[in-house]
């Protein structure tokens, strides 16, 4: 079976279809993308995927439509858009032609579908309202954002639906090829952050090879011992705290006070390590010259903090 030609309805549009065709002109790369209402397209054809139009769903007859009666639920009862029900069907396909390693596809294509598309879907369907996001954001939800740019109501001109759902599917493209990439790297870090660990023993300070996200890591691992941070930072070398959660700017551990907002000379004066250059007044990072002098200042921290 080829497919060739991915259809969804004309006229103005929403972040489902919008999203929904990122994913699968990324799978069907030489199908061509047909905007109709005409009902010969919409009957389902090997040759064709229809999704958002079409008035009814069956993955096996390849149409997703989301609108007819009864709906079609996910299995804890919120109901899907479009984008839900074709990242349940394709979203797996996604994340391998996103070269996501096998090992990770079931987690990143679980915790992209909680955490990206079931919002769209539950905003889609009404079930949310993006109101509740409160006053000052409401505005800036990512399905507000996509069907900001639609054409304007006054905009006639021939084709200009079609020409701004084009302008629109590359910007949801970059929304959603970023998301993935950023969990396949997250878990790529975790890996690193693992090893990092186990070198660290029983010392109160982790060394990594470059910055990357590590707090899951540490959580995950049960390192409560652990205090600080240090890794390279281009040609320094940074030492950084440790978050007590996600939405916490609370640390396990600050550095020095008498460090705070210090540079250059007056930093090495008051840590009396040689190479130390900066240190911001919140007193969550620190930066020095080199290695050596970085894990000077990382053991002057773990004093101080151990000994308060």
């Amino acid at each position: 079976m080829t497919v060739t030609h991915l259809v969804t309805h004309s006229g103005g549009f929403h972040a489902d279809e919008l999203l929904s065709s990122v994913v699968l002109t990324r799978l069907f790369p030489d199908a061509q993308l047909v905007r109709t209402r005409d009902k010969g397209w919409l009957t389902p054809d090997d040759s064709r995927i229809i999704y958002d139009v079409g008035g009814q769903f069956d993955a096996a007859l390849q149409i997703f439509d989301h609108h007819q009666r009864p709906n079609p639920l996910r299995e804890d009862g919120q109901p899907y858009s479009s984008f839900g029900l074709i990242w349940a069907q394709y979203g797996r396909d996604y994340l391998h032609a996103m070269a996501v390693p096998e090992n990770d596809i079931d987690a990143i294509h679980a915790s992209f579908d909680r955490g990206f598309v079931l919002p769209i879907d539950l905003l889609d369907n009404g079930t949310v309202n993006a109101s509740e996001a409160g006053p000052l954001f409401a505005g800036l939800t990512l399905p507000v954002l996509l069907e900001s740019l639609k054409p304007v109501f006054d905009d006639r001109e021939e084709g200009a639906d079609d020409r701004a759902f084009a302008a629109a599917l590359t910007v949801a493209r970059a929304f959603v090829e970023a998301q993935i990439k950023r969990k396949a790297a997250k878990f790529r870090a975790e890996s690193m952050v693992m090893a990092a660990i186990a070198a660290a023993g029983e010392g109160h300070v982790l060394e990594l090879p470059m910055g990357m996200p590590f707090r899951s890591g540490v959580e995950q691992a049960g390192a409560d011992h652990l205090l600080f941070v240090i890794h390279p930072r281009g040609t320094d070398w940074a030492l950084g705290t440790i978050r007590t959660g996600a939405d916490t700017f609370d640390t396990r551990a600050d550095l020095p006070v008498a460090w705070a907002g210090l540079t250059d000379a007056a930093l090495e004066a008051a840590s009396g390590v040689q190479g130390a250059k900066f240190c911001h007044n919140g007193r969550f990072i620190a930066v020095a010259s080199s290695r050596d002098a970085i894990v000077q200042m990382a053991d002057l921290a773990v004093q101080e903090a151990l000994a308060q």
